[in-house]
């Protein structure tokens, strides 16, 4: 009776503890998704502050917003004037150049990178300066014409306070990681108002290939809803873009659609090395000033927007113009959107790639909405019974291009059907997100992902005993010496004949039914091998000890080492499974480290094909 009240008081003690764990951890999730939700208020009135002032009241500038969006400020009366467009972004890229390079060299280019190297290869670790710093420079560089997205600055956001927040509570790095991750889904989920596609991002974009980080899911979830609530209890609810219900309803169009992938691989192609061919031109200027260079590509991007003003800033309201019917098949013409989104590369491209601060999401939207609307409108022309609605390429676009340079399919598809409330074109983005992925996976804008967890140092350790166990010593029994056994009665006068003739450091005793029965090392033997007087007297049986530690071909290779350890022993008997007493050979330390080593060579030579 009593042992019986004693389990079930260990059980509801046991289940107390565990949701006590839970509740802390489901409130520190909680408070990154109110940080990050507040970041993105702080952040999106600082670009509509930004804009008012820096486009609209000095160069007559204003872009269109999205639906989801409104100006915060009424627009002035100032004319528009392509010449101030001209200097704009370099006077932003001058002041987010002179912030950044001075307080916080880390917050230059996209921060969504650096939030991946840092899950990596930092242990989530984020200096708490990179958040603040960030939020300035890039809120500077996106409102005086410079092109990017919002969700690099404020995926750090998000990032830096998880960070912050582990290490002032003094957590483990996996741990710090998975708040990190939070903070990255929070912040993104709220800023595009897309709070699932938010934790999927935040799980998927760690990697190149397909694979989520599983354990960063649920967290990254939780904050991201709250982060969410808090951004639309400020500036409402709704998503950010607001479309048509288009219907898929024909299967001839997934031909047109197939042929929209291939162009938006080919158009993503061109982003990531226009991005980071411009990236290693200007990190060849050794001779100028860090600080400088944002406001050398601002000049560059400012020279694309005095001829396209379209390009410049976010481009979000041009985008929204193409998801209406009417306005994409009668005022947007094709090379319009074509200019929209060959401009929209080289503006990001001058603007981030300088050391500028912003995104790529953003823009990446953009281009392919932009080229999607471009492929849409021309099999419209071609074929107007089976391409009906060619807005619909804008949205299927949108997704398949930030896939086809970011390698994140599933979150890609959920995030633009968020985005524009539109979930009846799933198939299509399917077919063209799956086909850009598999056509450009050699290509990414992050170049901070790795190619999949085993390549991840942060799990270099789990992955270490995973390859181990995986491993049998059957699979190494071409490095399996076979060596003579020694007969127990052999003395050991004639021991030191057969020792002066041969290699062996490591000598298994056989009985007269040639059975092992005992081993005995180089080491073993130092008592006796002066001794004089003694040789005839001694047999080997006397000097070997029968508590042997043996390996079997169905051992794996985390236990042969951790029985190599055991004793500091360099070589294992390896005997049959059935029958210990009968022995295959020996197997030596050395040969099992050099053919680990040999199998992630491989594994790496394979995952980089």
């Amino acid at each position: 009776m009593f042992s019986k009240f004693k389990r079930k008081f260990k059980s509801l003690r046991f289940r107390k503890e565990s949701f006590t764990h839970t509740g802390k951890w489901t409130l520190y999730f909680f408070i990154i998704g109110i940080i990050a939700g507040m970041g993105s208020v702080v952040f999106h009135y600082l670009c509509q502050l930004g804009v008012h002032y820096f486009m609209d009241m000095m160069a007559g500038y204003r872009p269109p917003p999205p639906a989801g969006e409104h100006h915060l400020f009424p627009p002035t009366d100032v004319r528009f004037s392509q010449w101030v467009l001209l200097f704009l972004p370099a006077l932003g890229g001058i002041l987010s150049g002179w912030i950044v390079y001075t307080f916080a060299p880390e917050a230059e280019g996209h921060g969504t990178d650096a939030a991946i190297d840092a899950y990596h290869r930092k242990g989530g670790f984020i200096r708490g300066a990179v958040p603040i710093v960030k939020t300035i420079a890039s809120a500077i560089t996106l409102t005086t014409g410079g092109s990017g997205g919002r969700e690099g600055p404020i995926a750090q956001i998000g990032a830096g306070f998880g960070s912050f927040m582990a290490t002032t509570l003094k957590l483990s790095d996996r741990e710090r990681r998975i708040m990190m991750a939070a903070g990255i889904g929070a912040g993104v989920g709220s800023i595009f108002r897309a709070p699932l596609a938010g934790a999927l991002f935040a799980a998927e974009v760690l990697y190149k290939d397909p694979e989520f980080e599983s354990e960063v899911i649920i967290p990254a979830g939780i904050s991201s809803v709250v982060a969410y609530c808090v951004f639309c209890l400020v500036f409402g609810w709704g998503s950010l873009f607001e479309s048509p219900d288009f219907q898929f309803r024909n299967p001839l169009e997934l031909g047109p659609y197939l042929v929209l992938a291939f162009v938006l691989v080919a158009t993503g192609v061109f982003y990531v090395k226009a991005f980071y061919g411009i990236t290693r031109l200007f990190r060849s200027f050794k001779k100028i000033p860090n600080h400088i260079k944002p406001a050398i590509g601002g000049l560059c991007t400012g020279i694309i927007g005095f001829f396209w003003p379209h390009t410049l800033a976010f481009g979000y309201g041009f985008v929204q113009q193409a998801l209406d019917p009417g306005t994409l098949i009668n005022t947007l013409t094709i090379p319009f959107l074509f200019s929209l989104a060959i401009g929209k590369v080289m503006t990001t491209s001058f603007s981030i790639g300088s050391g500028g601060s912003g995104g790529v999401f953003g823009p990446s939207i953009v281009i392919g909405g932009a080229m999607g609307g471009v492929v849409g409108k021309l099999f419209h022309s071609i074929m107007p019974g089976i391409v009906a609605e060619p807005g619909a390429f804008v949205i299927v676009g949108m997704a398949g291009f930030f896939t086809a340079v970011s390698n994140t399919p599933i979150s890609t598809i959920i995030f633009v059907s968020e985005m524009t409330n539109s979930y009846h074109l799933l198939l299509p983005s399917l077919l063209v997100c799956l086909v850009a992925y598999g056509a450009s996976e050699r290509w990414t804008i992050y170049e901070k992902q790795v190619k999949s967890k085993i390549e991840s140092p942060a799990h270099a350790g789990e992955f270490f005993v995973d390859i181990l166990q995986a491993i049998r010593v059957s699979d190494l029994m071409h490095v399996v010496k076979k060596v003579e056994l020694i007969p127990q009665d052999m003395s050991f006068h004639d021991f030191k004949n057969y020792f002066s003739k041969t290699k062996q450091h490591y000598f298994p005793v056989m009985n007269e039914d040639k059975r092992l029965i005992g081993i005995f090392s180089s080491t073993d033997i130092r008592g006796v091998l002066f001794a004089t007087g003694i040789e005839d007297l001694i047999r080997v049986k006397d000097i070997c000890t029968s508590d042997m530690i043996v390996t079997t071909p169905s051992d794996d290779l985390n236990s042969v080492l951790q029985k190599f350890t055991t004793k500091n022993i360099d070589s294992l008997p390896v005997v049959r499974d059935d029958d210990h007493g009968v022995l295959i050979g020996m197997l030596d330390r050395r040969a099992v480290i050099s053919f680990y080593n040999d199998m992630i060579k491989e594994m790496k030579n394979r995952t980089e094909l």
